[in-house]
């Protein structure tokens, strides 16, 4: 039985039908959150319910909601909805992200805007309105220590350059100073922004880099721990950032990677 350390607080996890999104709103609700399980369009709703249907299953309470984070006026109504049927939002898990890979003087305007409009202005929109009700709302004890938590799903690539994918590392970067400026503003007011940077996880996202042991051997080249994560890795994080258990971390990013920021191609050539 998980503890409860997120009981009695509402949670909006956007990206939240697969992969790490869905990963996660699970261990939220096991952890005791009522969770928003965000996905971006109609054909995505079959699989947010099945994630609805799995929390609800383990006892946990959720709600899906339909909403494109890249616009403003659904994610004001994501998070205007969610108020009025739970009373707040608590934590805000940034998650919902997209990748348009291409060369780079290939790559259209289209491919660009669209990632960055999903991973970096999504996580703006999101982030303000989330900001927005931790301010109305301030600190509730018998909750948690903050008013509010931003939990940002960033990437190794905020930090390890990546050929082929100029859009997804730019959004990346983008995520980690807007994190650290964001915590540096509203740390007085008792809201915690972080992110987590997860290295390379088994989602579908990136399903063909681990499908085969062909690949899998190549990727674990760039793990020292020799092994690839798995979306519960992720998810754990999440839940630990969310808790008071982390109330003293602020303004940082967890690297949740086996150790691919440790540059493993200079492993021999000291």
């Amino acid at each position: 039985m998980a503890e409860k350390k997120l009981q009695n607080q509402v949670a909006i996890v956007t990206g939240a039908s697969s992969g790490i999104g869905a990963g996660t709103a699970k261990a939220l609700a096991a952890a005791g959150a009522t969770v928003v399980i965000n996905h971006p369009v109609a054909a995505t709703k079959d699989a947010a319910e099945a994630v609805l249907s799995s929390i609800k299953a383990a006892g946990g309470e959720g709600i899906t909601f339909q909403c494109d984070v890249s616009r403003e006026e659904e994610v004001e109504k994501m998070f205007g909805e969610t108020i009025t049927r739970f009373g707040t939002v608590d934590i805000l898990i940034n998650n919902a992200g997209l990748q348009r890979d291409a060369a780079f003087e290939k790559m259209t305007l289209e491919q660009w805007n669209t990632v960055l409009s999903v991973n970096l202005t999504g996580q703006f929109l999101c982030a303000r309105a989330a900001i927005r009700e931790f301010l109305r709302g301030g600190i509730v004890p018998q909750k948690s220590r903050s008013a509010g938590k931003i939990i940002c799903m960033s990437s190794v690539h905020e930090v390890i350059p990546w050929a082929g994918h100029a859009n997804y590392a730019a959004s990346k970067g983008g995520i980690m100073l807007m994190m650290k400026s964001i915590a540096q503003e509203f740390a007085p007011k008792k809201i915690r922004v972080n992110s987590i940077a997860p290295g390379a996880i088994k989602t579908p996202i990136n399903h063909d880099a681990w499908a085969t042991p062909q690949a899998e051997k190549k990727l674990l080249q760039l793990i020292p721990y020799q092994r690839v994560g798995v979306v519960e890795d992720i998810a754990a994080a999440a839940v630990w950032l969310a808790s008071d258990d982390s109330d003293y971390v602020n303004g940082t990013t967890l690297f949740v990677d086996g150790g691919m920021t440790l540059y493993p191609g200079f492993s021999e050539n000291g």
